[in-house]
C-alpha cells in the first residue's frame, strides 16, 4: 500500500521526515494475544461515497471471532518465525472454497482489517460456501518479528511456503482463491506469474506497488542513498527506537495518517482504532519491516509498466478482480486506475474507501468479493 510521505528534503544534505507513520502491523517473540471479542458487534452507520446506488456500509467497532487460530513455522535464513493465522467458518462446510485473505503490508498490518469481509463471506447461504484463512505477515501483525533484512522477495518466499507447505493450514485445501490488499496483491500476482503459487482466482483490493517515499520522491541513485541511510537509522539500536517512535509510533501520528488517507472519511477514524494500532508498534521488532516498506524495499515492481505486466502475463490463466476505490489518494488511485481496462483484468469496480476498505466499508468490499466468486464458481446460466 502506498502511503503519503511527510517531509524528505531531496535537496539537502540530510533526510528529514516530519512526523507522520505509515500503514502497518502486531505480535512478539511470545505473545499475549489480546481476548477474542464475545461482547456484541457494534457498528456506525456510513454513506457510500459513490452513487446513490451503492449499498452503505458499516464500520466495524468490535472485531469478530475467528473460528480457530494457531501459529505455523515459517523457515527462512536458518530462522524459525511464529507465523499467526486464523480460519472462519460457516455452519456449512460442505464443498467450501477456501479463501486466503492476506493483509494490506505497512506499519500497522493485521488480520483484523479482514475479519469483517472473512465472516460476511462464510456466513453466505448462496450458491458458493467458503471457508477462510486470515495471515499475518512475519514482522507485522501478531507474527514473530525477526531481524530480518526484509525485501519482496523475503515476502514472496513465506506467501509461496504458507500456501505451498505440507505442512502448513492451507495443505489439503484444494482450489484456493486469494484476496489481497495494497501490495500484498501485487506480491501474490508476482508469485503467480512465476508459477510458484497456482491460485484459481485472486482479488486485488486497493491494489499497490510503492511504498510511501519512493512514490512521492521516485528512485533516484540520490534518493536510493536517502533512503538506505533512514533505514539503517530505523533499524539501529536505541536511535531506531526512538526515530520510530517520532515518525511512526505515536498516536497522535496515526490518527492523522488514518483521517487524512488510509479511510475515506475521517469520522470513520475512532478512538478503538487508534488504540489499537498503536499497540501494534509498540511489540518488539516492531520497526523492522515498516523500515524497509517506507523506504520501498517491500515494492515488487519499479514501474507502472512492471505493475501492469504482472496482470498481463496471467492474461487467459486465472480471473482477476481490481477492487478500486473512489477516495484513494492520487498517486495510489492513478495506479489503480490505470488497471481499468488493463489486459488481464476480468473485472475492475470501485468501491467507497481509500486505502483500507476492507476494513473501513467490509460489508461493501465482502458484496463485491462475493459476486465474483458467484461468477466464477456458481452455476452457470
Amino acid at each position: 500500500m502506498a502511503f503519503s510521505a511527510a517531509l524528505f528534503t531531496p535537496s539537502s544534505t540530510a533526510c528529514v521526515y516530519r512526523p507522520a507513520p505509515l500503514f502497518g502491523s502486531r505480535l512478539q517473540s511470545s505473545p499475549r494475544l489480546p481476548p477474542l471479542i464475545s461482547r456484541p458487534l457494534r457498528f456506525t452507520p456510513v454513506s457510500s461515497s459513490l452513487a446513490s446506488s451503492s449499498v452503505p456500509s458499516p464500520v466495524l467497532q468490535e472485531s469478530p471471532s475467528p473460528s480457530k487460530t494457531g501459529k505455523w513455522q515459517w523457515k527462512f535464513g536458518g530462522n524459525s518465525v511464529n507465523v499467526y493465522y486464523e480460519e472462519h467458518e460457516g455452519e456449512s462446510t460442505a464443498n467450501a472454497k477456501n479463501i486466503l485473505l492476506i493483509p494490506t503490508i505497512s506499519d500497522v498490518s493485521t488480520v483484523e482489517e479482514w475479519r469483517m469481509v472473512a465472516k460476511d463471506i462464510v456466513a453466505r447461504e448462496g450458491d458458493v460456501r467458503c471457508r477462510a484463512t486470515i495471515v499475518d505477515w512475519p514482522g507485522l501483525g501478531y507474527s514473530d518479528r525477526p531481524s530480518l533484512d526484509y525485501n519482496a522477495d523475503i515476502m514472496e518466499n513465506f506467501l509461496v511456503q504458507f500456501i505451498n507447505s505440507a505442512d502448513g493450514p492451507l495443505a489439503n485445501s484444494g482450489e484456493l482463491v486469494i484476496f489481497g490488499g495494497g501490495h500484498a496483491a501485487t506480491i501474490a500476482l508476482r508469485a503467480a506469474g512465476k508459477g510458484s503459487i497456482n491460485p484459481a482466482s485472486i482479488a486485488a483490493v486497493a491494489p499497490t506497488w510503492a511504498g510511501p517515499l519512493p512514490i512521492v520522491f521516485g528512485r533516484g541513485s540520490d534518493m536510493e542513498s536517502r533512503y538506505g541511510l533512514l533505514r539503517g537509522t530505523l533499524r539501529a539500536p536505541a536511535v531506531g527506537w526512538m526515530m520510530y517512535n517520532v515518525i511512526v509510533s505515536n498516536e497522535k501520528s496515526i490518527e492523522s495518517q488514518y483521517r487524512s488517507h488510509v479511510y475515506a472519511n475521517p469520522d470513520n477514524v475512532t478512538p478503538s482504532i487508534v488504540e489499537s494500532r498503536y499497540a501494534l508498534t509498540k511489540q518488539k521488532g516492531a520497526r523492522y519491516v515498516p523500515a524497509a516498506f517506507l523506504t520501498g524495499l517491500l515494492d515488487p515492481v519499479k514501474s507502472r509498466e512492471e505493475f501492469l505486466q504482472l496482470f498481463a502475463e496471467l492474461e487467459g490463466k486465472i480471473p482477476i478482480l481490481v477492487v478500486s476505490t473512489a477516495g484513494a489518494p492520487k498517486r495510489s488511485k492513478a495506479e489503480m486506475v490505470a488497471l481499468k481496462g488493463a489486459k488481464g483484468i476480468s473485472k475492475f469496480v470501485e468501491v467507497p474507501g481509500a486505502l483500507l476498505p476492507q476494513e473501513e466499508f467490509p460489508l461493501t468490499v465482502a458484496d463485491e468479493l462475493y459476486k465474483f466468486l458467484q461468477e466464477q464458481y456458481g452455476p452457470k446460466n
